[in-house]
């Protein structure tokens, strides 16, 4: 059965005023103070389709059609971690690189999911090039959808995060990876894509106020419910940004809201990995807006911890509808994890469950340990373990080829000669990059 385009509006979390979507709108452009916007979709019911891969969930996505080889995260009830942590209805989501249970997104990152969701909200005809900022994953797993897809991009990284840029087969010319230089962190990344944004003909993706964003992250709790048959009491995570904890939680009121699977009692508990820890000590000090964080400082604490990816400096944590006003409505928590528990928790998983995680995937372990041992959860509540990456050990093994940034490119520098930059490397093909998508996959 073919795609139909999904039917939804638009509503400011913070005053409720709904709206129609426009092109890529990122804000209501009504509203007097920031705030995240979300989908209200027609369909009010949680029911999976036909359709292939991630696209089973695109009742609840806010897309425009469905794109080639994406894959849906997993849920499998735990037996092995679960005894070890004295728990009786442990379940995992795991969204990475390991068959055996089903799990096939080949660039062992959850944030495939989004990927997905966002590029699939953009309309065939769309002639503008989107550009994307990460620290590591989103910008593997946005590389690879645009590539499969023949979409145009331009994805910012910080260079330190360069041996993250692999991939199971090469890059379409379509996909550009520009570098702020070394010792720069994801903030300078950011920087480096809003002055490129500068120019109409680059759009930016948005982060967490993309809805396609936060409702392709939160089918990791469509999963967990479709296997569970009900809303989890207990959801954790490690989170960088914190979107995909507020995705999740969003989901659980929709569900709530469909009736069949319980009230949306579920605690968020997000983790950081010490000492990159802004948004668990603005939590602890029960500050909705972020504690002081100097950048230089703040780049360092990102050069230690194992855990790169939870490096974001500046997180849609205090924003309206954002993870300050998630962990206060679930009744939630934050956790710190050392490096240490990280290299500890790698290494008991893979024993345990039988495949590797990936160093956020294993803060979130070590925070359920310490949500155990600290009573925060009891042993016959459900609780999903959203597990946002691994599996890159046996994914490799298939081969693998690394792809140099295009360009290094400072953020100091003036907004018109990074344009320039950028533009020179898509005239720079022998045919234009825009048609590509117009090609037969």
């Amino acid at each position: 059965m073919g795609f139909k385009e999904t039917k939804y509006i638009l509503e400011n979390v913070k005053t409720g005023r709904q709206f129609n979507d426009g092109e890529w709108t990122l804000a209501d452009p009504e509203g007097d103070s920031p705030a995240l916007i979300r989908a209200v979709y027609e369909e009010k019911k949680f029911k999976p389709t036909n359709q292939r891969g991630l696209y089973r969930y695109s009742n609840w996505m806010p897309i425009k059609r469905t794109l080639r080889n994406s894959h849906a995260p997993v849920t499998y009830k735990s037996r092995k971690l679960a005894e070890k942590l004295g728990l009786e209805n442990l379940y995992i989501t795991f969204s990475g690189w390991c068959p055996k249970i089903g799990a096939r997104m080949e660039t062992c990152a959850f944030k495939e999911t989004e990927a997905y969701t966002i590029c699939a909200r953009m309309s065939k005809d769309n002639k503008r090039i989107l550009v994307v900022q990460s620290a590591g994953n989103t910008a593997r797993a946005f590389a690879k959808v645009c590539s499969d897809n023949r979409i145009p991009i331009v994805i910012c990284i910080p260079e330190d995060n360069k041996r993250d840029m692999w991939f199971t087969k090469k890059l379409n010319p379509c996909v550009k990876i520009i570098a702020a230089p070394k010792g720069c962190d994801y903030y300078d990344a950011i920087a480096l894509g809003e002055k490129l944004c500068q120019d109409p003909k680059y759009m930016a993706e948005g982060g967490a106020k993309n809805v396609a964003r936060r409702d392709g992250m939160g089918t990791t709790v469509l999963s967990a419910v479709e296997k569970i048959g009900r809303i989890p009491d207990a959801y954790f995570q490690a989170v960088g940004s914190g979107t995909g904890a507020i995705a999740a939680w969003e989901n659980a009121e929709r569900l709530a809201a469909d009736g069949r699977f319980g009230k949306n009692n579920m605690r968020i508990y997000a983790s950081q990995n010490a000492p990159f820890t802004i948004m668990y000590d603005s939590w602890k000090a029960d500050s909705r807006e972020l504690l002081p964080l100097d950048p230089n400082e703040g780049r360092r604490q990102a050069e230690v911890i194992m855990a790169k990816v939870l490096s974001n400096r500046k997180p849609p944590y205090s924003i309206a509808g954002g993870l300050y006003d998630v962990l206060k409505a679930s009744n939630g928590d934050m956790f710190k994890v050392s490096n240490d528990d990280i290299i500890y928790w790698m290494l008991e998983f893979f024993d345990l469950e039988g495949y590797d995680l990936f160093p956020a995937a294993a803060c979130a372990v070590a925070s359920l340990a310490q949500a155990v041992e600290n009573g925060q959860v009891k042993k016959d509540e459900v609780i999903m373990l959203n597990l946002t990456g691994g599996g890159m050990l046996k994914a490799m093994r298939k081969g693998y080829i690394r792809h140099e940034p295009d360009l290094v490119l400072s953020p100091e520098l003036p907004a018109e000669e990074i344009i320039a930059k950028v533009n020179a490397l898509f005239v720079e093909e022998k045919k234009p990059i825009l048609n590509l998508r117009r090609r037969k996959a």
